[in-house]
C-alpha cells in the first residue's frame, strides 16, 4: 500500500505572492503602531485618547484596504494570476527535462544565432522539400504538354491525309 498521507504540494507563486502581501500589510500596521501614532498626535491623544484609537483604527484599517485594492488592480491589469500559475505549470513541466534549460551566453549575436540557426536549418529543409515536390509536379506537367503536343501533331497530319484522301 501506500507509505503514508500525501505530501501537501508546494503552494503557487499566486498564493506566495498573497501570503507576501498579508505578511507585508502586517508588518507595517506593526511598523506604525498606536503607540507612535499617539506620540505623533501627544496634544489630541492627552485630550481625546479614546478618539485617538478610534481614528488610528480607521486609518490603519483604510490604509490596509487601500494597499490591497491597489495590489488587486496590479493583479487584475497585470493578469497576474494567470500569469503566476503560468509560470508554475512551466516549472512543473521543466522538472521533467533531462536536458538543461537554455540560459544567455551574455554574446547577443551568439544568443541570437544559437535561436536561429535551427529554426532556419528546419525552415530551409522544408523549402527544399517543397521545391522537390513543385520539380516533380512540373516535370509532369512537361511531360504531359510534350505528350499533348505530339498527339497535336498525329491529329494534324491524320487530318492532312484525309484531306489529301477527300480531295
Amino acid at each position: 500500500g501506500g507509505g503514508g498521507p500525501p505530501v501537501p504540494a508546494a503552494p503557487g507563486r499566486a498564493q506566495v505572492f498573497t501570503t507576501v502581501v498579508d505578511t507585508f500589510l502586517e508588518k507595517l500596521a506593526a511598523a506604525g503602531s498606536y503607540q507612535r501614532f499617539a506620540n505623533c498626535y501627544r496634544c489630541f491623544y492627552r485630550l481625546q485618547p479614546e478618539m485617538t484609537r478610534s481614528i488610528y483604527d480607521q486609518f490603519i484599517s483604510q490604509l490596509q484596504s487601500s494597499i490591497k485594492e491597489d495590489i488587486q488592480e496590479v493583479k487584475d491589469e497585470g493578469n497576474l494570476e494567470v500569469l503566476f500559475n503560468s509560470l508554475d505549470k512551466i516549472v512543473e513541466e521543466a522538472k521533467n527535462r533531462e536536458e538543461p534549460a537554455w540560459r544567455p551566453s551574455g554574446i547577443p549575436e551568439e544568443d541570437v544565432r544559437s535561436a536561429m540557426v535551427p529554426y532556419l536549418l528546419k525552415h530551409r529543409s522544408y523549402l527544399r522539400k517543397v521545391l522537390k515536390e513543385k520539380e516533380e509536379e512540373n516535370r509532369k506537367v512537361a511531360e504531359s504538354v510534350l505528350a499533348g503536343r505530339d498527339r497535336i501533331a498525329e491529329l494534324q497530319q491524320l487530318i492532312q491525309a484525309r484531306k489529301r484522301a477527300w480531295q
